[in-house]
C-alpha cells in the first residue's frame, strides 16, 4: 500500500499495482479525488503496511493463515489454490441464446490520450484531460475518438486538436449513431425522419 499525498494537501492510499498506471502520465491525478500529485511524494503508508503484517487469514486453498501482507505471494505458490483454479468449470450461460456473439467490435467508449496515453477516457473525461493537461502541446496528433467511428481516418492527424475536440466532440456518438448502418443510409433515415415531423 502507498499513500498518494496530493496537492490539495488530503492523503489517499492505494495498492502500489492500482497505483501504477496514474504514475504513467506526466501529470498524474489522484484516482480518489482527482487532484494533481507530485509522484515523488508517494510513500509507503505504514499505518496499512503494519495492519495487513498484523492480521492473519486463512488461504483459500489449503487453509493455512497467513498475514495478509504475505498472502499474494502465498496463493501464487500454493498447490492447492492451483489445483483449485485449474478445476473451475468454464463459463457457460445460463440460458442458451439465439443471439451471435459479436467479434472484432472497435471499443467507442474509452478512449486514450494521443499525447500522454492517458487511458479509459470516455469522451468527455478525453475533453476535460486534453484541455487541463495539454492545453500547449502544439504536436498534430490522431483524434481517438474518429479513427475508432467506422468512418474515421487513423492517420489523420489534427492541425489543431483541442479545437476539433471541442466543436466535434461535445456528445457522445452513441447518443445519435446507428453503426450498424452505413453513411448513405444514415443519411437517409435522417431525412425521413426530419420530413415526418413537419
Amino acid at each position: 500500500m502507498v499513500s498518494v499525498i496530493c496537492l490539495c494537501l488530503c492523503v489517499h492510499s492505494f495498492c502500489g499495482d492500482c497505483l501504477q498506471p496514474c504514475l504513467q502520465v506526466t501529470s498524474p491525478l489522484c484516482p480518489l479525488c482527482r487532484m494533481p500529485f507530485d509522484p515523488k511524494k508517494v510513500d509507503k503508508s505504514s499505518s496499512v503496511e503494519k495492519q495487513l503484517s498484523s492480521y492473519k487469514a486463512p488461504c483459500r486453498g489449503c487453509s493455512k493463515k497467513v498475514t495478509l501482507v504475505k498472502m499474494r505471494s502465498h496463493i501464487s505458490s500454493c498447490t492447492k489454490v492451483q489445483e483449485q483454479m485449474a478445476n473451475c468449470p468454464k463459463f457457460m450461460p445460463v440460458v442458451p441464446t439465439s443471439q451471435p456473439i459479436p467479434s472484432n467490435i472497435p471499443n467507442r467508449s474509452t478512449f486514450v490520450c494521443p499525447y500522454c496515453g492517458a487511458r479509459n477516457l470516455d469522451q468527455q473525461e478525453l475533453v476535460k484531460h486534453c484541455m487541463e493537461n495539454h492545453r500547449n502541446d502544439p504536436n498534430k496528433v490522431v483524434c481517438p475518438v474518429c479513427s475508432a467511428m467506422p468512418w474515421g481516418d487513423p492517420s489523420y492527424k489534427s492541425s489543431n486538436f483541442l479545437q476539433h475536440l471541442l466543436h466535434r466532440h461535445k456528445f457522445s456518438y452513441d447518443t445519435f449513431v446507428d453503426y450498424s448502418i452505413d453513411e448513405e443510409a444514415a443519411l437517409q433515415a435522417a431525412l425521413t425522419l426530419s420530413l415526418s415531423e413537419n
